[in-house]
């Protein structure tokens, strides 16, 4: 395992290498502030990262930390009786260790941070959808690596961000040239985040194929990213990851679901799903969570959570 000073550097050396810039500079003071607590106090970004993620020189950001009350400020401790902690992901730190070039200049509208309950500077990058398929070919696609169907057309999707919810909520919804939209709702409860992924048929074609890649990527979870599936558990419908005891696990699962896998190299997990067939004018669903549990009894936790999203 990496320490995560290095982890931390690994976005600079990215860059230096020729990754396209995708910073996005907040418009407002209250925007500045929101995004330089998200990144500064709850993800422990440099400067540096923050540059990458607000395209600001070092000297704005310092000004701007000092004048907002954001120096040394500490992310407030969370109780047993808080909902899991969820952040858009802000960029700035490539959220992979490895198989970077499989993910060039990823988009942070698709991307929120799923703080560990366990340790308040920890957390995981759910990327929700990092990738849709159908009969149309590569749909969507939340960074640049194979060619997508826009892509080949020479057609640039404008940036999104997520919607923040006064509960603590996110909702993406993104729609597509060809009419096809699509979106995410997380919703964040005391050991699991519930997530709903909606997609509406604006084209004029029968939508079928439609497999989703969800993934779930280690990297600032200390304990869980070594870059091996050893420590997996790859069931049908669900898929997980447990801490070097095995006491400790990073659990996620979705319906209907295509099938569960995990990638060494990034590290990350998948219970990746797929969309029934969706005629012109309909919508379809799917239901997935990230949760975290202790103990050994993880098949069953698991169960539990199952059974929630199928209901």
């Amino acid at each position: 395992m990496l320490p995560r000073i290095l982890l931390a550097l690994l976005p600079a050396t990215l860059s230096i290498q020729g990754e396209p810039a995708n910073h996005r500079k907040p418009s407002t003071d209250a925007e500045l502030k929101y995004w330089l607590e998200n990144m500064i106090v709850h993800h422990g970004f440099s400067t540096k990262e923050v540059t990458q993620a607000t395209g600001m020189k070092k000297s704005e950001i310092g000004k701007a930390v000092k004048r907002l009350g954001i120096g040394g400020k500490k992310p407030p401790r969370r109780t047993s009786d808080d909902p899991l902690k969820v952040l858009p992901y802000p960029g700035g730190r490539h959220p992979r260790i490895g198989f970077l070039d499989g993910a060039i200049g990823p988009q942070r509208e698709t991307k929120v941070s799923i703080f560990t309950p366990w340790d308040e500077n920890d957390y995981v990058v759910a990327d929700v959808p990092e990738a849709i398929w159908s009969n149309l070919g590569l749909t969507y696609l939340a960074h640049t690596h194979v060619p997508t169907v826009w892509s080949k057309k020479k057609v640039a999707l404008e940036k999104l961000e997520w919607d923040r919810k006064s509960d603590g909520g996110l909702v993406m919804e993104r729609k597509l040239p060809n009419g096809i939209a699509f979106g995410t709702r997380i919703r964040p409860g005391k050991e699991l985040v519930l997530m709903e992924m909606w997609l509406r048929n604006g084209s004029s074609q029968k939508l079928t194929g439609m497999r989703v890649q969800n993934c779930v990527m280690l990297k600032m979870a200390r304990g869980f990213n070594q870059q091996t599936n050893d420590n997996k558990l790859l069931e049908k419908d669900w898929c997980a990851c447990s801490s070097k005891d095995g006491k400790r696990w990073i659990v996620t699962g979705w319906t209907p679901i295509h099938r569960s896998w995990a990638n060494p190299p990034v590290p990350c997990l998948h219970a990746d799903p797929q969309f029934p067939d969706c005629e012109p004018g309909k919508t379809v669903r799917l239901r997935g969570y990230v949760a975290f549990h202790e103990g050994e009894d993880v098949e069953k936790a698991a169960a539990k959570w199952n059974a929630l999203i199928k209901d």
